[in-house]
């Protein structure tokens, strides 16, 4: 019990600091709560956390939307997320593993690529509907969804305002959908819950300096450090588990 409260308050605390300030962090938090809960149901026990983070979010931001772009983004990305259901009721624990190894390993590539080419044809509607299937397939099967999501808004030459708000209700809406599903799938649970709650405390606290201290933080610098541990957790379940 004492490693899983330990686990879950950093988790609550990098969620929180991350959905407050530079973001990016979602690839890390998942292998850290996969040190309690070693198979999918990790995920049942993280998706509390986003949900709350993601309200906060929407609330804050619940101007400047572009409901344009989200409408061309959402409705794939509610197959996607069916898809997702559909791939996680069918692999075993050993197999969610692996597939979230090389998942991360992927959002890592995408991350080095965007550094250096540009990617003008997010904009096309193929590339919409593309980006919306494959964000809500990643996001149901391992919460690692954020770097497609924000290359396809990246591109859509919305300004500051509009893209975090666009940004924050896309996330609400698709993490909103899931729910049901983790449900059918056994993944949420009164149990799962119990668990959450345990990063509450944590949340609370990574949200206040993810907050007050985000000016103070030299994203370049920390993307980098947030690649580096995403990849050896990466590895670990690739290679370890």
């Amino acid at each position: 019990m004492t490693t899983t409260l330990v686990v879950m308050f950093i988790a609550g605390l990098i969620t929180g600091f991350s959905k407050f300030s530079v973001g990016g962090m979602g690839l890390l938090v998942l292998p850290i709560v996969m040190i309690a809960f070693p198979g999918p149901e990790a995920l049942g026990v993280l998706l509390p956390l986003y949900a709350i983070t993601d309200i906060m979010a929407a609330y804050s931001y619940r101007k400047n939307i572009s409901w344009a772009v989200l409408a061309r983004f959402i409705p794939l990305g509610f197959l996607g997320v069916i898809v997702g259901a559909q791939l996680l009721s069918s692999i075993d624990e050993e197999q969610f593993v692996t597939l979230l190894g090389i998942i991360i390993v992927a959002m890592i590539a995408l991350g080095f690529y965007l550094d250096t080419r540009p990617v003008s044809f997010m904009q096309k509607p193929w590339a919409a509907y593309s980006m919306g299937f494959l964000s809500g397939l990643i996001s149901m099967i391992s919460n690692a969804a954020g770097p497609l999501y924000s290359l396809f808004l990246l591109e859509q030459k919305l300004n500051k305002e509009s893209y975090i708000s666009t940004r924050a209700w896309g996330f609400f809406i698709i993490n909103i959908i899931k729910f049901p599903l983790y449900i059918s799938l056994g993944l949420l649970s009164q149990q799962s819950l119990t668990m959450s709650s345990y990063a509450l405390p944590g949340l609370l606290v990574g949200s206040f300096f993810g907050y007050h201290f985000l000016k103070r933080v030299k994203q370049k610098h920390f993307k980098w450090l947030i690649r580096i541990m995403s990849t050896l957790a990466a590895i670990k379940l690739i290679l370890f588990s």
